[in-house]
């Protein structure tokens, strides 16, 4: 999936979200245990705390007989019955859907002080090492965090 660290988040840490400008990179999933996709959305938003009005918040594919597109063949040979995931696009500058660009995140991080600045770091460090973006490089290089 194309992710980058590319959301700031409400709690000031550079979240990482779904973005077109990233390269593919390898990531996580795991089974969840619920009756409907509704409830299992449900357990998302709550996880993710975005609120119930918000639309664009989760995504889902519910799989049939053919699916068709790399998302469904990929669920389909794990026989899954539906994917969710966390869509909140990427957010820069408080534009919804914006992208920063490498030299923003850096300029962005940089401006953090106190509790603020720990939580964006210490968010970093919580996000696996597999999830080695090129923003990521950046931030270690440039101001040498420990991600």
């Amino acid at each position: 999936m194309p992710v980058e660290f590319s959301r700031v988040g409400d709690g000031g840490e550079l979240a990482t979200a779904i973005c077109m400008n990233a390269p593919l990179i390898q990531v996580w999933w795991a089974l969840l245990d619920t009756e409907t996709v509704q409830h299992s959305t449900s357990l998302l938003r709550e996880r993710e705390q975005i609120p119930v009005d918000r639309d664009d918040g989760v995504g889902s594919l519910i799989l049939n007989s053919r699916p068709t597109g790399a998302l469904a063949e990929w669920a389909s040979e794990k026989k899954l019955d539906a994917v969710i995931w966390t869509a909140l696009p990427p957010r820069y500058n408080g534009i919804e859907g914006r992208i920063p660009c490498a030299e923003d995140a850096i300029t962005y991080l940089r401006t953090l002080e106190g509790e603020k600045r720990a939580h964006a770091q210490d968010y970093m460090k919580k996000v696996p090492a597999e999830f080695n973006t090129p923003y990521r490089k950046a931030i270690r290089d440039q101001l040498g965090w420990e991600c």
